[in-house]
């Protein structure tokens, strides 16, 4: 061969099956390849095991998905490049038109919009509830044919526990799936409850370094295998090298996710104290609202902390700015303490009154804890604090 077809066909070094490595490499590589066609055809028809092309695909992807539902304690999972790509993906394959959609005042915005922008495009009608509306939620689904209701707990971004029992029961009765987004609470919490599908962006407590994107849906096999060829369809494909790096995040997943929740428990405790501070938005909290439901349903309580300024927005503006620990952005889960403050909130689709229901103020701010040593992030908020009077 001459130079410039060996660099594109250079020598195979294969490791030899005893000789394992123990991290898995990464393969990035769009193709594969069988030796002949037939093996081709047979793998495309399901009857062996390989990979042709990753937007189907890839070992890196694949070994993230079996970690993924192995956690969740589900069967299988499909991942994309995104928690909306998730969201949005699952959605589009699970409706139709004339279909009807059960969803929440208190959910994360784009979910709000993609099932009221978007799928409303395609004739899918939606009621829009409060997550603790339960005698709504039965009246809804006892009169109107419901394909499926898509809810959080916690919710973003004021920690509302939904009754995950009732809701689910409600459903099952009438033939409704039940979508989660989990991604507060943790890939190692709630599956203990009959949901059909557990939403999550990796992006979050998953990959938990801020610097790689990624979704998933997590689920029986059945319905994954539904879902799978949408996924592929659509093309919101995750890269290996980002699964790649959410794998290895997961290796310190457990330890990351107890460290921000204690230290979380410490920041809302100490909140609660503040003379400026109204509300605290915070599951772990005794006197919060639906805190005996967080207890039988989650054994951590996230790292998440939410809470209202007496001071309204201005008050909110300079406390955030005065802050030199949280930056100030979207994401939570990263290592880093992040902050939201009002001006950042997304609300822009919901009316004043279904703000209220939301229970969002001119004062609301949402904090996302990181890894710091909490003493410091307790002087921080302190010092800040202190700016407002």
């Amino acid at each position: 061969m001459k130079p410039p077809t060996q660099v594109n066909h250079p020598p195979e070094v294969t490791v030899p099956a005893d000789n394992r490595p123990v991290v898995a490499p990464i393969h990035q590589t769009v193709k594969f390849e069988f030796e002949n066609i037939d093996e081709t055809l047979r793998m495309l028809r399901g009857e062996r095991p390989g990979f042709f092309y990753q937007r189907n695909s890839n070992p890196t992807l694949r070994q993230l998905e079996l970690t993924l539902a192995q956690l969740q304690g589900r069967e299988d999972c499909v991942v994309c490049a995104s928690g909306v790509g998730a969201i949005a993906n699952a959605l589009l394959s699970l409706t139709k038109q004339g279909d009807h959609v059960l969803c929440f005042i208190e959910t994360y915005g784009p979910t709000r919009q993609l099932i009221r922008r978007l799928l409303a495009k395609f004739g899918v009608t939606h009621t829009l509830l409060s997550i603790e509306d339960l005698a709504g939620v039965e009246g809804v689904l006892a009169h109107t044919p419901t394909r499926l209701m898509i809810f959080e707990s916690p919710t973003n971004p004021l920690n509302r526990i939904a009754d995950i029992a009732a809701l689910t029961r409600l459903a099952r009765e009438h033939g409704t799936l039940t979508l989660l987004d989990n991604t507060f609470a943790g890939l190692h919490q709630h599956g203990q409850f009959e949901v059909d599908l557990y939403l999550h962006s990796l992006t979050k407590f998953a990959a938990g370094h801020g610097d790689v994107m990624g979704g998933a849906a997590i689920g029986s096999a059945e319905l994954i295998t539904r879902l799978r060829p949408d996924f592929t369809l659509l093309g919101g494909v995750l890269d290996p090298h980002a699964a790649f790096l959410i794998q290895r995040g997961l290796k310190t997943y457990f330890v990351r996710y107890r460290e921000q929740c204690a230290s979380a428990q410490r920041v809302a405790e100490f909140l609660v104290a503040q003379p400026a501070v109204e509300d605290v938005h915070y599951p772990g909290l005794g006197a919060a609202p639906r805190a005996a439901l967080a207890r039988t349903q989650m054994s951590q309580f996230g790292g998440v902390v939410s809470f209202d300024l007496r001071g309204g927005a201005e008050a909110a503006r300079r406390f955030t700015e005065a802050l030199q620990l949280f930056a100030i952005t979207a994401s939570v889960g990263s290592t880093e303490s992040l902050i939201i403050p009002p001006q950042m909130m997304g609300t822009r689709d919901l009316t004043p009154e279904q703000v209220r229901i939301a229970g969002l103020g001119p004062g609301t701010v949402r904090l996302s804890i990181g890894l710091e040593d909490p003493d410091d992030l307790l002087a921080d908020l302190q010092q800040a604090l202190a700016t407002i009077g």
